[in-house]
């Protein structure tokens, strides 16, 4: 135990944070003439390669089978751990955005990045202004052919279980009539527990459920969408992970 603490203090972390500042480095600089945000994504998914490799976290996917690189969806993970997002980047296909918090884009450094490779900032105590967001997103991906990754929860989930889900990822697909894709991410909270700054090796599975269709939905059936895809989600987790 204390071995692998000692590994993760002075050779892991430290070496997250020096690819981090790095690859950051290069995604502004990439920002500078890349103005669709296509380049600063691949770069991103080097570092989230990068970053599993660096923590030892293996990962296995299962379901890719129900992702097509060419089409929209509002990719919609549980959230659990800071590593989520690499493992996203590095394992789903596609030309997706971040939808996060505003708060995040007022962050020194990290809030740069964002803005400039087209994630999306929401500002939650504005559900009025939040609307407005959501509807912009999804008028982009029906024009930028666009997928937009959205945490339904809002939030990491300090015991592992489903937290109540918020219905902007259903409201957004709705908007941009596009399927949501549901998605479970197991063991990933044994690499990087929530409150912990430390990773630690670990295997991972992250399972890619079947695609739930909007056409024909209206924004007053977010309720019900976002219900099936908490559900959906449960199902994935229920499977547990791959062997």
């Amino acid at each position: 135990m204390w071995l692998s603490y000692l590994i993760a203090l002075f050779i892991r972390d430290p070496l997250i944070i020096l690819a981090t500042a790095v690859m950051g480095s290069v995604n502004l600089l990439a920002a500078l003439w890349d103005t669709e945000g296509g380049l600063q994504l691949r770069i991103a998914r080097s570092w989230a390669r990068m970053l599993l490799w660096i923590a030892g976290a293996k990962v296995k996917t299962v379901g890719l089978e129900h992702v097509d690189p060419g089409k929209s969806y509002v990719v919609s993970p549980n959230h659990v751990s800071y590593m989520d997002t690499p493992v996203l980047l590095a394992h789903i296909p596609g030309n997706f955005r971040f939808m996060a918090k505003k708060g995040r884009f007022e962050v020194p450094f990290i809030g740069g990045h964002l803005k400039k490779a087209g994630h999306i900032a929401v500002p939650l105590d504005d559900p009025r202004a939040a609307l407005k967001v959501l509807s912009a997103a999804g008028k982009a991906m029906k024009e930028r052919g666009l997928s937009v990754l959205v945490f339904p929860e809002g939030g990491r989930s300090a015991s592992g279980e489903l937290q109540p889900f918020k219905d902007g990822a259903a409201y957004l697909a709705i908007k941009g009539g596009v399927p949501v894709l549901p998605v479970a991410l197991i063991g990933i909270r044994d690499v990087l527990p929530m409150h912990s700054h430390h990773v630690k090796p670990g295997k991972v599975t992250m399972r890619i459920g079947e695609p739930i269709e909007t056409e024909g939905l209206s924004t007053a059936a977010r309720g019900e969408l976002t219900e099936r895809l908490a559900e959906a989600i449960r199902a994935l987790q229920r499977q547990g992970p791959a062997h």
